[in-house]
């Protein structure tokens, strides 16, 4: 089956949520470990799929998971310990049968600390690669309409 034409409406994909820096994710100096930014967009995508019926038990659901298959971080600030930093976290829309998110951290004071993407596959749970759209995730585009029906 063909997929449907993208939907000429651009919505806003978006959510900004907040994670509080804790102790075990520093350094001895009281600065964010590197490591830990990934953690970071993690927290960030799993309130974006919770806040828009697309979070990876709605995708378990449908057997289905979703690898992350690449990865980027860019550092710019630190964070330090006990900072709250702003996480946001923006839905990229591809035609292609997978999920793109930016990022970008912001520490208390708003400054930019940390950009980064992510790419997810959808693979079945029984281990097989989807090169089309699931059509729990195509219903999906449709509802925030980045598809036309």
């Amino acid at each position: 089956m063909r997929d449907k034409l993208p939907s000429n409406k651009t919505p806003d994909l978006s959510l900004t949520s907040e994670v509080r820096i804790r102790f075990s994710e520093c350094d001895p100096l009281g600065i964010v470990w590197h490591g830990n930014y990934i953690q970071y967009f993690e927290d960030g995508r799993e309130a974006f799929g919770r806040h828009h019926g697309i979070s990876y038990l709605d995708q378990k659901s449908h057997n289905f998971s979703t690898p992350i298959v690449s990865s980027k971080c860019e550092h710019k600030l630190p964070l330090e310990y006990g900072d709250i930093a702003k996480i946001k976290t923006t839905y990229i829309d591809s035609a292609a049968a997978k999920m793109i998110f930016k990022y970008e951290l912001l520490n208390p004071s708003g400054k930019v600390v940390c950009t980064g993407e992510t790419v997810q596959v959808f693979v079945a749970l029984g281990g097989e690669l989807s090169l089309t759209l699931p059509d729990f995730f195509r219903e999906w585009k449709i509802k925030v309409g980045l598809l036309d029906e």
